[in-house]
């Protein structure tokens, strides 16, 4: 079928104006592009051809807004980069911008032209900081401040953070504005250093970035309070573990260790010591109220003291504290010192009993408690204690071998070894014998007081009749003296 002139006409001015539309398209190309403060980026000059193939008396130009930042005009490439941008740029090929080193007052429209030919850069740049440029002593809480600058009006951003073991840690939103967010985040643990990972999201424009960030966390692998359990006269060594060595501190910083036997007295300064930023540990002693040895042979980064002799006054907390940059962290070890002691000591006689008195310096966990459990050669029942019962009584009547334990969470952290040794035969027979002569003596020393007592009765009995017949006789002869002078 012919067309007729007119709709042959307006065809053609159809098909002009779709190629004058694809035309201008092409020719003007707008792109969204997200750079990170301190990174860099690149920028492409997308649709045109590459250097070899344009005319010689091409010119190619990139701006900054209106400002000019480079062109190539007859192959020749002339700079004329701004203050803002000078050192901090290159172009590479296909006519790519490179700036490095981004800047918040980077972001805003960066164009590509050639002839009609031009390409619109919306470059949005977003800056993360994290406090105390990202080292941290443990139980300290990091604050993160995201900000962002565009020439478009600024996205609603959404964060999500990821913490050095993947895991997703749920922040607390401080402040929020379109342009800073300020969000704290959880304390830290030794184990959170690492390389943690903020993501940010946006769907207008569409904005999925990963800003990765490192963490370090200087402080002890110690549990933040443990409990250490020794036997009277037993040795013992307290150990704290430090990290530094693991995530590669570079810096140094100092600390003490301090002792005290319970709460509201008075501390008293064991050692301090000072690590360099080469690792090198140094420790002074500085007390002489604990009679304890600085081991010399030791782990890396690891403070420690040793008890060659423990007392049961030596208990109580040991608290190593360091130092850094005015800020402190520290950890506890609490020494509880087991004892057992006997009433009466010495051997068990026959018939006898003695009282075993277990019992520990200080206050146990809330799930701990003491137990007497016989070994061999007695026959008794396990005796515990109530829960949190710092001394435990049994009496017994039997030799053999009594253990108490010290038992928390169903486990035995410590146990005392109790030997109730049997008196000998020959003592028994010893002591049977003086109980039986101390008898039979005591039963002599009664028949002959008796004895006696019959004998001084018998004599006290004669002397007075003795007397009362002097006393006849001598009235006797008073009378018939009386009746002669009568006479």
């Amino acid at each position: 079928m012919e067309l007729s002139g007119t709709a042959l006409s307006c065809t053609c001015a159809a098909l002009l104006l779709l190629h004058l539309g694809l035309t201008s398209s092409m020719a003007h190309k707008n792109e969204f592009q997200t750079g990170l403060a301190g990174g860099e980026v690149t920028l492409n000059c997308t649709g045109i051809l590459p250097e070899s193939q344009l005319p010689r008396d091409s010119v190619v130009r990139w701006k900054y807004s209106d400002t000019l930042l480079w062109r190539m005009e007859n192959n020749q490439r002339y700079w004329r980069k701004p203050s803002f941008i000078i050192g901090r740029s290159d172009i590479k090929t296909q006519f790519k911008l490179s700036v490095r080193d981004l800047k918040l007052s980077d972001a805003g429209i960066y164009t590509c032209e050639y002839g009609t030919h031009k390409v619109h850069t919306s470059l949005h740049i977003v800056n993360l900081t994290i406090s105390l440029d990202g080292h941290f002593l443990q139980n300290e809480v990091p604050e993160l401040i995201l900000t962002q600058n565009s020439s478009s009006p600024l996205p609603d951003l959404s964060i999500t953070l990821f913490d050095s073991n993947n895991n997703r840690v749920t922040p607390e939103i401080q402040n929020r504005s379109r342009q800073k967010y300020i969000v704290n985040l959880k304390k830290l643990k030794t184990v959170d250093s690492g390389t943690w990972v903020c993501q940010i999201h946006s769907d207008s424009p569409l904005i999925n970035q990963n800003i990765s960030f490192a963490v370090k966390v200087l402080g002890f692998q110690n549990p933040d309070l443990e409990r250490k359990y020794a036997i009277v006269d037993s040795p013992v060594i307290l150990s704290w573990d430090l990290n530094s060595q693991k995530i590669k501190w570079k810096k140094g910083f100092t600390g003490q260790l301090n002792w005290k036997q319970q709460e509201g007295v008075e501390s008293h300064e064991l050692l301090d010591f000072s690590i360099t930023a080469e690792g090198q540990l140094h420790e002074t002693k500085k007390s002489n109220n604990l009679l304890f040895e600085i081991p010399e042979s030791k782990p890396e980064s690891t403070i420690q003291v040793k008890l060659p002799k423990v007392h049961f006054n030596h208990s109580g907390q040991y608290q190593c504290q360091l130092e850094y940059e005015r800020r402190h962290a520290q950890s506890k070890i609490e020494l509880v010192v087991m004892k057992v002691s006997a009433n009466p000591a010495g051997p068990l006689s026959r018939g006898a009993s003695v009282t075993l008195t277990c019992q520990v310096s200080g206050p146990l966990a809330p799930n701990a408690y003491l137990s007497w459990e016989p070994v061999n050669g007695a026959k008794m029942d396990i005796k515990n204690s109530k829960q949190r019962e710092v001394k435990l009584e049994v009496n017994i009547s039997t030799a053999g071998l009594w253990s108490c334990h010290l038992i928390e969470d169903g486990d035995k952290k410590i146990s005392f070894h109790y030997h109730v040794e049997e008196a000998s035969v020959w003592i028994n027979n010893v002591i049977i014998g003086a109980s039986i002569g101390g008898s039979l003596l005591a039963f002599a020393l009664g028949c002959l007081c008796i004895i006696s007592g019959v004998s001084w009765q018998r004599r006290r009995q004669r002397a007075k009749r003795m007397a009362q017949a002097r006393q006849h006789l001598l009235e006797n002869k008073t009378c018939q003296c009386q009746h002669r002078l009568r006479k």
